[in-house]
């Protein structure tokens, strides 16, 4: 059995007392990229040699956005009832704490005010690690009450979108929430103040029919999946094969439903340089 040890100038160490490998240390990207986990955190959590975007949630987003880090979080003690008595698997409340617990957040979304590049911003950024990134009604509410914020001290709304869409808990209570983000933004749009929408992996549902589709520049990051229907179910329902790359950014890119894709280190110059170039202000550098 000398095959379980390991001869090192004269020292054999038992497999037992062998130390494993810290977990967490390597990143391996769909391609087959394996990258460290320190170096992938320095780079953006995109992989340099592939470019692969890994998801990443609000602490990361507005750490990417917000000067130094330093903003002010809103409506952030907000938490889900559940008027509706849901129960599959789980009761909806259990679901909620355990989603809670597991990642420390209160829902699926954040909102925050700080500067960026210098100047105010309102920023809404979901998290795909809540329950999916699903949509109900704090999220609705977080994000109109994000909304409201910036109409009443005249700033830029930037929404970065990652969500499975409608949460299904809510039923009707989380379909509502789509007509309730879209008149708020309607109202942001009569106040003539800018709203960017980034959508990032994925973008899907409700989502995409509500507010992640109707700013006045729509961006995306490389190769994040958006749609209503997922290509899985677009597939079965139509029995088609789907195009190479089928409802990815650049796809949605080249049939006109967005504005650009930037990789996430060009994201804050670019998010700002459209806010300049709607509200006619000089460009910052």
């Amino acid at each position: 059995m000398a095959w379980f040890k390991r001869k090192d100038k004269g020292i054999q160490t038992p497999t037992e007392e062998k130390k494993d490998t810290p977990k967490g240390l390597w990143y391996k990207t769909p391609s087959g990229k394996v990258i460290d986990t320190e170096e992938l955190k320095k780079n953006l959590y995109v992989s340099p040699e592939d470019g692969y975007h890994v998801r990443i949630g609000s602490n990361e987003y507005f750490e990417l956005f917000f000067d130094e880090n330093k903003f002010e979080e809103l409506n952030s003690k907000l938490t889900a009832k559940d008027p509706l008595k849901f129960e599959d698997t789980k009761k909806y409340p259990d679901r909620l704490k355990a989603a809670q617990k597991k990642t420390g957040l209160k829902d699926a979304v954040r909102t925050a005010v700080g500067k960026s590049q210098g100047k105010d911003i309102v920023i809404a950024s979901m998290d795909f690690a809540f329950i999916g990134g699903s949509m109900g009604s704090v999220v609705g509410e977080k994000i109109a009450r994000a909304i409201d914020y910036a109409i009443q001290h005249e700033l830029p709304f930037l929404m970065i979108s990652k969500s499975g869409g409608a949460r299904m808990m809510e039923a009707s209570l989380s379909l509502m929430q789509l007509v309730k983000t879209s008149a708020k933004l309607a109202q942001l749009a009569e106040s003539k103040l800018p709203y960017i929408s980034l959508c990032t992996d994925p973008t899907t549902g409700g989502t995409t029919a509500s507010f992640a589709m109707l700013g006045d520049i729509n961006i995306a990051e490389p190769n994040a999946l958006i749609a209503f229907a997922g290509p899985r179910v677009v597939k079965d329902t139509t029995g088609k094969e789907l195009p190479e790359g089928f409802q990815r950014s650049e796809f949605v890119l080249e049939h006109g439903f967005l504005d650009g894709i930037y990789e996430r280190k060009n994201l804050k110059k670019q998010v700002n340089l459209y806010i300049d170039l709607i509200q006619n202000l000089p460009v910052r550098a």
